[in-house]
């Protein structure tokens, strides 16, 4: 077996050294089915009423009842009052319940109120209470089951940490032998690592691939509690970290191609027309990184004509959709920033189409879009100082990179969101400012673990972090309630969706930028390493690639500059670039 071995010196981003390389065992193995894994509870965090022996559901539980259980927890309601217990399942879980009760003299079903919670509060709230934000939206989180005598149930299907069951019927004593989660979740490697000395940077990274991971299920969803949709355009940083910790995954194709057959090229993907340029923008992505031609041949006929309806919507030298007119939801009131963010992006795809048709063999085509996108490159509209716009401007090279930086790190992490501030790195990125970007990663993603979040949330409002609670917790007095007072827009409250895989852009853009791994031609026939440690000592980590796993370290040394090693697997070059 061929074996290589790659030394790299770099000087600030690159310097030249000796060369040689690995083959390093690992590559991408065939999908596997999902698995439902039972999970004990990490703790119990209230008990309400008369509720005896709750420790014992803390302890692992065989998976088969009997009629001699040696310990249980007994519930006891009556009239006066309802026993209830509340659970932590120590991280957030896709899936449902399993509830176990033992033998006891009555033989009756028992009836429980079960709420589910992706924080303590929404736990402990039910979508009957008046003035709620709580919701039975996209997945059902609060209801009412029955579980039999001697025997256990199975129930619910959401996003969730914490669940609060409470004994419903009355004047009965219910022994309960176990409450275990039961995650559903794809069996499936993680390909892709990242770590560094600077362990926050570690968790966020570890938390981004978490957060796609649970929302990877019959197709590639936005959350898991709310909003279990294929959105295209949330898509594309969902994209990028499935790319860079689990590989080529079907996953990605059967969504795309469920919205693209839903959809007629004269209408715009989940009625917006930034998801079409989306759809587009990741095909490029797709062929670049795992050069599948065949794939790539059967959007052809749509990629065609979708392209001619983007060009259909421009007026001159200007972006003109007449409806979806979005980008991010703290854009949605700022037409500014829109029509700039539409004006950049409709220049990505343009490009993106472009190179796609040339790659289709189709130049009339190509030279269509090349056209297209260089007419839109003469009309630059004011960004207005919006972060969002200005990042995906500066990403297009139509903003001056050093003035994109400049209204991206004023304020820090104010106006940053989980969405485009995956964007706003990049654009960061394009400056050189890598430092500034790991400092901002850390002040946003790591504020969200700093208030208990084990998956990255739909949306994050830094400053109210401020005085905020953990979620895994009950809110002090004196304290903002995250969950239950903050949100805007669709995610007011309770409906907020705290795992959403858009979220998830430190994660790829870790591995990309930080770690330097990035194809330097369609299929990863060959690999550009660029490393950009900004502040940190040293970096390691895996990249998985067509051909097998991309292994690299780097390490600063003390005249400044960085030592790595590469490791590449057999059909892959180091590009000279």
């Amino acid at each position: 077996m061929k074996r290589l071995t790659i030394l790299i010196v770099w000087c600030l981003i690159l310097a030249g050294g000796s060369i040689a390389a690995q083959e390093r065992p690992g590559g991408q193995r065939k999908e596997a089915e999902f698995v439902e894994e039972y999970i004990t509870p990490t703790r119990i965090m209230k008990v309400t009423g008369d509720v005896r022996g709750q420790e014992q559901l803390l302890r692992p539980y065989v998976g088969q009842v009997s009629t001699t259980e040696p310990a249980v927890a007994v519930l006891k309601s009556s009239k006066s009052g309802k026993a209830s217990i509340l659970f932590d399942f120590g991280k957030e879980l896709q899936g449902g319940v399993q509830i176990i009760r033992a033998i006891s003299s009555d033989k009756k079903a028992a009836v429980f109120h079960l709420c589910f919670g992706e924080s303590v509060t929404e736990a402990m709230s039910s979508v009957d209470a008046e003035g709620t934000t709580a919701t039975n939206e996209h997945s059902v989180r609060d209801f009412e089951t029955s579980v039999p005598w001697l025997g256990s149930m199975i129930t619910g299907e959401t996003g969730f940490r914490f669940l609060r069951v409470d004994l419903v019927s009355e004047d009965v004593e219910v022994p309960l032998v176990a409450v275990r989660a039961v995650s559903r979740y794809r069996d499936i490697p993680y390909l892709g690592s990242f770590k560094c000395d600077d362990e926050r940077i570690n968790k966020i990274w570890e938390t981004g691939a978490y957060t796609v991971h649970l929302n990877m299920q019959d197709y590639l969803w936005d959350g898991i509690k709310r909003d279990r949709l294929v959105w295209i355009g949330d898509m594309h940083p969902e994209v990028m970290t499935v790319g860079t910790v689990f590989g080529n995954h079907e996953v990605v194709r059967k969504s795309l191609d469920y919205v693209r057959d839903g959809t007629p090229a004269t209408s715009w993907m989940n009625g917006i027309c930034s998801y079409s340029l989306w759809w587009i923008i990741i095909h490029h992505h797709l062929y670049w990184y795992y050069g599948d031609k065949e794939y790539l041949s059967a959007q052809k006929t749509y990629l065609t004509e979708l392209l001619r309806n983007v060009m259909k919507n421009i007026d001159g030298n200007k972006e003109a959709y007449k409806s979806g007119r979005f980008i991010d939801w703290p854009t949605n009131d700022n037409p500014d920033a829109i029509h700039a963010g539409l004006q950049a992006l409709t220049v990505r795809a343009l490009e993106a189409g472009s190179e796609l048709a040339g790659w289709l063999s189709d130049p009339a085509l190509a030279k269509e879009c090349r056209d297209a996108a260089t007419k839109l490159r003469t009309y630059v509209p004011d960004n207005k100082g919006n972060k969002e716009a200005a990042a995906l401007l500066a990403i297009e090279g139509m903003l001056d990179a050093k003035t994109a930086h400049d209204i991206i790190v004023k304020y820090g992490a104010k106006d940053f969101t989980s969405f485009m501030g995956y964007y706003m790195l990049e654009a960061l990125a394009k400056n050189g400012s890598y430092a500034d970007a790991l400092d901002l990663i850390s002040e946003y993603w790591g504020r969200m673990l700093d208030l208990g979040a084990t998956t990255f949330w739909e949306d994050f409002n830094y400053m109210d972090s401020k005085n905020a609670a953990r979620i895994d917790e009950f809110v002090p007095e004196g304290k903002f309630d995250i969950h239950a007072d903050g949100g805007a827009y669709c995610y007011v409250g309770l409906r907020h969706s705290f795992c959403h895989g858009w979220a998830s852009g430190p994660t790829a853009w870790l591995s990309q930028h930080i770690l330097g791994v990035e194809p330097a031609s369609p299929g990863f026939k060959t690999v550009r390493i660029r490393p950009h440690l900004g502040n940190l000592e040293w970096v390691e980590g895996d990249f998985p690639t067509p051909y097998g796993i991309i292994h690299v370290t780097h390490s600063r040394r003390p005249d400044g500059q960085i030592s790595s090693t590469v490791e590449l697997p057999e059909g892959v070059e180091l590009s000279a670039e």
